[in-house]
Parts: structure tokens; C-alpha cells; sequence
């Protein structure tokens, strides 16, 4: 099934313009001024819905209280003596298996982006002599597989079939190899639509690998690796909790490279004190909104929504990015509220005329409520474009504002679906709830910031005009996920129905049923993503490494904050946990 834009619908959004006359227009805005006027004579009977969000943890004073030691020369200067070892050992490796195994633990401990062109040469080389690489040993040929598919070349899933018997089965003898299955499971997540002898390895890898950790005599630290798989894929985790993660197994190794321990160490502290200085800058910028004490029916998750960042991209140099992507994820948080929880629909019209029409004199047409929220949009969307016209020569205010108007439009389509108490289909829910997430517009502000060819290559506005593949089935993964997770607590405080309800609805399924047809949605979206990524590596992609990147990144880190609960609002222990080990605590 398909849920795209119609190319009318879509060009009618970009190319919007005022056509009616003058006296018209002059009507329609007094007509307009009336609405809103009713609206505030009436606000004291109105009876709003509350969503009861517990107010945050994370208080202003802590979050500028927070300081790094792991800042200045001194620290840098021992990371830059420890870099240079490690591009030692890169290049003097003349085993490639150990060289895979020094990329694959690089990449765990969150440590690539420094040796990136490296290690791109590696397996570009490596690609080359990909079928004659010892295709009798399974550990070392998945690992192979996995790392460059990840990297996004093209190879084949048929090197597994040498580890088929007679009867198009895995080999049973294969489950005496541990650290081979483990990476047979890992590179089974990498698959593409139609690899059946990938789904078949899946299968096969899980059912011995839970097998594995139940035995009494089995090795720690290869035990650790397995749980921690078997919880989630290495290609659906986040680097930086990843490597906060791996540091400490990687210390119970018994071959572990010491270097390479304190390298990672070290440079996840530094990295941390850097976004300290990010998160600290956000929580003055949101401070100054006053939209915490002008809105606060809504969610104040400044340190979650803050997090969602450094998971995108954590490298120091997208400082800049980092506290734009928190304005922009606090803004939809905030509005997202503002139609789910308290707006009318009276209101909500209003707001969504607003937004799509960007015009600061909207304002006077608002509830006073809204007001604040309007002029806090456009005066940070328009920075972020005033950012790129000044670095990149290009104007791209045109396409910021349509994607916040395409966001207001679908979550005013699910409000009145609320209040209309309709009932989607599955098919009706998806085709608006892919850009109700959100997915859409931040990757397109990811295109913005990331894309050097932007003001040359036209690409953007085919981007804008039609959603492609990379964004569509990423941003499906991210809906099914969110709704996977946070469906029972918005059901029961009042909101549309959910993937779930429409599915149970159309086909009389249990919730069991159609909480495992979503898992299986998000599995195939993995695939055609997948898919998408390789497709997207070829020299005439629109899509440079960091836009792949950064896109894959929003899904994983939706997988990580979705895996228990809802971890962006819900502020549990497993949240607490999470922001302290990442942004907080350094590394010991």
C-alpha cells in the first residue's frame, strides 16, 4: 500500500499564495479576528482535557550547575597521542580479519568518526576480494557482510548458503560456534526484501543463541554480548549509548587493547562536556520562550528532547546542529501537545491558518495561550534559515514553513478525528500519521544542515516535493515504534486512535494480534530502509553520508527511548538512568 503525497496536494502546500482580493482578504481576516475573540470570551467554559504530565526532573539550576573536568589542552593533547596509535594499528594490520575486528570495536566504542576516511578505505578494499574472503569460516564471513553492508555496499547474502546442508538448512554443527552465530544474528538485521536465506539465519541464530545463555558454563563476557543482542540488534542501537555500554564490557575482554579502552574513555567524556555546553545553551533558550509557564498543559522534557540530539549526532563539530535539532524537537513536543491535549478545533484552525500562512501579524488572531507558542516557531525557524542562507547562499524558509504547516495540517486531521469520534483504517491512520510524528519535518531540517550540495544540485526541492524512500520508511519505523510504546497512556488520557486500535478495529484482531502485525511493519520497513541506504550510496544520490546517517540515527534512537515504555515522557527509572550515564555522569 502506498501513503505518499499526491503531487497536486504536495505542490498546492509549496507553492501556496494569496489570490484572493483585496476586500476579500479584508473580510475574511475580520471574520477570523471574530472567531478568536469568541474563543477568549469564552475560554473560562471550556472544558479542556489535561494529560497530567508530572512536572520535570530536571530542574534550570542543576542543568547549569553541570560541569566537565574533561575539558582544555591538557585532554585533548592525550586524546590526539592516543588517536594517532590507534591509525598505527589501522594501518600496519596486514590481517584483515583483525582489521574488521579493530573496525567492528572502534564502532562499539563510539570512536569511528575519528578515523572515518581510514576506515572507508579499509573496506572499500576489502569489498573488492568480498567473495574470496575465508567463506568456510562463519564468524569472519558475517562479520564481513555486516560491516559492509553497514557502510553501505552492495554485497551479496549468497556467501551463507556454504553453511547450508542438503536440505537448505543451516548447518546444526554451526551452534557450537558462539561468536559465529552472534554475528550471523547481527548481519541477519541487515537484510534486504526477498533475502529469505537472511531471514532463515535470523531464526536459526536467535533460537540457539537463547539457548546459549541459559547454560551454566557459559564464558561472561561473550554471554553479556549475546543478552545485550538478543534485547536489540547492533544495527538498531544508538552509537552513544552504545559505547557507554560496550566501555565497560569491552574492560572485561580478556584480549582487550588497553590504548583502545582509554581512548574511548577519555573521548566520551570529552564528547560529553561538550554536550553539557549544548544542553546548557538549550535550557537558557527554552527558559527565555516563557513557554513552559504559558503552556503548561504541555510536556516540559527539555533534557529528553535535548537527548534525541546527541543520539542524532554526537560529534563535537555539530554543535551548532545540535542546539537548532532541540529547538525544533521541543517545538514539536509543545505543539503536538497543544492539539492533543488542550487546543478546540476551533482553535487549532486557527493555529494551522497561522503556521501555514507565516505571517507574524497572525498573532492578533490568536488565543492569547497560542500566541507565545506561534512567535517562538517562527523566530527559531527562521534563525535556522537565516543560518543557511548565510552559510550555504541558498533560501530554504519556503520549505522549513511548509513542513511545519504539513505537520499542523495532519495533527489537525487527528484531532478531528477525536472529536468527531471517528475511527481510521489502518491504511487512513498511516498515510497521515507518518508525518504526524514528526519524522518528515526533521529530517528535512536534517537535509538543511547536512547536505553541501544544497544550493546546487536541486535536490532539495525534489526532496521537498516528494517524499523519497529513505524518508518514508524511516518515518513509518519511527511511527509504529512510538505507537508501540505509547498508545496504552494516550488512549486512556483521551486521543485518536492508534495503529493498534485501527488495526483491532478493522480486522477484529486482539491487541496481542496487532501489537505483533506492527512488529512485523517495523520489520519490513527495516528492510525496504535498508534498501533504501545501499540505493542511496551510488555516486548520483541526492544524499550525502551524513544526511544516511543522521536519518538512520532518528529511527534508532526512537528505538531506544520506545524499547520499555515511553522514555520520552514517562521520565521512569530507566530514563533517569539514561540521561545521567550519557550527559551527566563521565565515565569512571
Amino acid at each position: 500500500m502506498s501513503f505518499s503525497l499526491s503531487t497536486e496536494k504536495f505542490t498546492n502546500r509549496i507553492m501556496h499564495t494569496t489570490t484572493a482580493s483585496s476586500s476579500s482578504s479584508i473580510r475574511v481576516r475580520r471574520d477570523r479576528i471574530f472567531v478568536a475573540a469568541c474563543i477568549e470570551q469564552k475560554s473560562n467554559t471550556v472544558i479542556r482535557r489535561s494529560a497530567n504530565y508530572q512536572p520535570p526532573i530536571w530542574k534550570y539550576d542543576y542543568i547549569q550547575s553541570l560541569k566537565s573536568p574533561f575539558k582544555g589542552e591538557a585532554y585533548n593533547g592525550l586524546a590526539r597521542e592516543l588517536k594517532d596509535g590507534v591509525r598505527i594499528m589501522l594501518h600496519k594490520s596486514s590481517d584483515p580479519l583483525l582489521q574488521l575486528e579493530l573496525i567492528d570495536a572502534l564502532q562499539r566504542l563510539g570512536l569511528t568518526y575519528h578515523f572515518d576516511g581510514k576506515i572507508k578505505s579499509i573496506l572499500k578494499n576489502m569489498h573488492y576480494d568480498y567473495n574470496h574472503f575465508d567463506s568456510e569460516d562463519l564468524y569472519s564471513t558475517a562479520l564481513i557482510f555486516r560491516l559492509l553492508r553497514q557502510h553501505g555496499f552492495n554485497v551479496s547474502a549468497d556467501v551463507f548458503n556454504i553453511f547450508k546442508d542438503e536440505n537448505r538448512s543451516f548447518e546444526t554443527s554451526l551452534c557450537n560456534d558462539v561468536k559465529g552465530m552472534l554475528q550471523l544474528y547481527e548481519a541477519s538485521y541487515l537484510l534486504v526484501e526477498g533475502e529469505n536465506i537472511m531471514e532463515d539465519a535470523r531464526h536459526f541464530a536467535t533460537k540457539h543463541l537463547k539457548e546459549y545463555v541459559k547454560k551454566e558454563d557459559r564464558n561472561l563476557y561473550l554471554s553479556l554480548l549475546v543478552s545485550h543482542a538478543l534485547e536489540l540488534p547492533l544495527h538498531w542501537r544508538i552509537t552513544r549509548s552504545e559505547a557507554r555500554w560496550f566501555i565497560n564490557t569491552y574492560e572485561i575482554k580478556e584480549d582487550m587493547n588497553p590504548d583502545l579502552l582509554a581512548l574511548a574513555k577519555l573521548d566520551f567524556n570529552i564528547v560529553q562536556a561538550i554536550h553539557q555546553d549544548d544542553l546548557r545553551y538549550s535550557s537558557k533558550w527554552w527558559r527565555s520562550t516563557g513557554l513552559v509557564e504559558k503552556l503548561n498543559f504541555a510536556r516540559d522534557r527539555l533534557v529528553e528532547n535535548f537527548l534525541w540530539t546527541t543520539g542524532v549526532f554526537f560529534e563535537p563539530e555539530f554543535g551548532n546542529f545540535r542546539r537548532s535539532l532541540a529547538k525544533v524537537n521541543l517545538l514539536i513536543t509543545t505543539i503536538d501537545d497543544v492539539y492533543d491535549v488542550y487546543g478546540t478545533l476551533d482553535e487549532l484552525e486557527l493555529f494551522t491558518n497561522a503556521v501555514k500562512r507565516w505571517d507574524i501579524n497572525e498573532v492578533e488572531e490568536l488565543p492569547d495561550y497560542m500566541r507565545t507558542c506561534f512567535l517562538t516557531l517562527l523566530d527559531a525557524i527562521n534563525e535556522i534559515a537565516f543560518q543557511v542562507l548565510k552559510e550555504r547562499g541558498v533560501c530554504v524558509i519556503s520549505y522549513l514553513k511548509n513542513s511545519w504547516a504539513e505537520l499542523c495540517e495532519c495533527y489537525l486531521l487527528e484531532a478531528k478525528w477525536y472529536h468527531n469520534n471517528h475511527m481510521p483504517t489502518l491504511e487512513e491512520y498511516l498515510e497521515n500519521a507518518y508525518i504526524s510524528i514528526s519524522s518528515p519535518l526533521i529530517i528535512t531540517h536534517f537535509y538543511v544542515w547536512t547536505n553541501d550540495q544544497i544550493s546546487t544540485n536541486g535536490s532539495f526541492r525534489t526532496l521537498a516535493e516528494h517524499y523519497p524512500d529513505i524518508i518514508y520508511h524511516a518515518s513509518m519505523i519511527l511511527r509504529l515504534v512510538d505507537d508501540l510504546a505509547t498508545s496504552p497512556d494516550e488512549i486512556k488520557r483521551g486521543d485518536v486512535p492508534k495503529s493498534i486500535q485501527c488495526y483491532m478495529h478493522e480486522t477484529g484482531a486482539t491487541e496481542e494480534e496487532a501489537r505483533a502485525y506492527m512488529r512485523k511493519l517495523i520489520d519490513e520497513g527495516w528492510k525496504k530502509l535498508n534498501e533504501a541506504c545501499i540505493n542511496a550510496n551510488y555516486e548520483n544520490s541526492p544524499f550525502s553520508d551524513v544526511f544516511k546517517r543522521t536519518t538512520m540515527n532518528l529511527i534508532r534512537m526512537a528505538m531506544l527511548m520506545y524499547l520499555n515504555g515511553d522514555g520520552h515522557a514517562s521520565q521512569s527509572q530507566e530514563s533517569i538512568d539514561r540521561v545521567l550515564s550519557l550527559l551527566v555522569q563521565p565515565v569512571p
